[in-house]
């Protein structure tokens, strides 16, 4: 490790239901030509305080500040995993569930009075030791690109459709324990033209959080379709956080 990644807090990043890591391969080059270490665990998707646990041992194994980022569900994964952890700095929201205490994914849909059609096209298959009414989500293909991914190319939204990574159904309803940004600052990316969590929810978790905020024209997956602009904004989280 170079003297300059040692004296830059590591990036962890986490991503939500319906993708995987790789989705953050952009993000991460960018990161690492100027010099960042990251770090993108696979979340396993399959309950939220499990999930949180599971990215709280990956934090507990990192030395130093570390600035922890998460897209759509993985923002409630963070806000869990963080509580209490004294060397994340910053959190950071990409299109993200910055929930509060006691809401769960689904209520927060609805925040700032938007609505999104995800519940409607949603694919359930089981797993096995599934609890009694759960299974695994998925997005029906037919309305992948459309709800998820509508400013990717045709062939690669349906190559993502074809090898989502489904999340349980329970995940989407498990109240949220106590926030990790009511006591680290965040930064929150908002998706304008997102149909998976409304743009009116991610503007109305943004200021309840008093994220540093900026907003894109991007799908859900802007760390995917606008690289950069999720980089630059994971960038001036850890420069924020370096001065302070």
């Amino acid at each position: 490790m170079t003297t300059d990644q040692q004296s830059k807090p590591t990036i962890v990043l986490v991503h939500g239901a319906f993708a995987d890591a790789s989705g953050w391969d952009g993000a991460i080059k960018r990161l690492q030509r100027e010099g960042y270490t990251a770090i993108a665990p696979a979340n396993p998707l399959r309950s939220l305080y499990g999930d949180a646990e599971y990215i709280r041992s990956v934090l507990s194994t990192i030395q130093g500040p570390i600035v922890l980022v998460g897209h759509s569900y993985g923002g409630a994964v963070i806000t869990n995993a963080a509580t209490d952890v004294e060397n994340v700095v910053s959190l950071v929201y990409i299109c993200g569930f910055a929930l509060d205490e006691g809401e769960a994914v689904l209520n927060a849909l609805a925040l700032g009075g938007g609505s999104s059609a995800l519940g409607e096209h949603t694919v359930v298959r089981p797993y096995p030791g599934a609890p009694e009414g759960d299974g695994d989500g998925y997005i029906d293909p037919e309305y992948f690109q459309e709800l998820f991914c509508a400013d990717l190319p045709d062939d690669e939204a349906a190559a993502m459709g074809a090898s989502q990574r489904p999340a349980a159904l329970n995940t989407l309803g498990t109240p949220s324990g106590v926030p990790a940004w009511k006591t680290i600052p965040s930064w929150y990316l908002i998706g304008s033209s997102d149909r998976t969590i409304p743009a009116e929810a991610e503007r109305f978790m943004a200021a309840r959080a008093e994220s540093h905020t900026v907003e894109i024209e991007s799908s859900h997956v802007a760390m995917i379709s606008h690289p950069d602009a999720v980089a630059k904004l994971i960038m001036d989280a850890a420069r924020t956080a370096v001065r302070a």
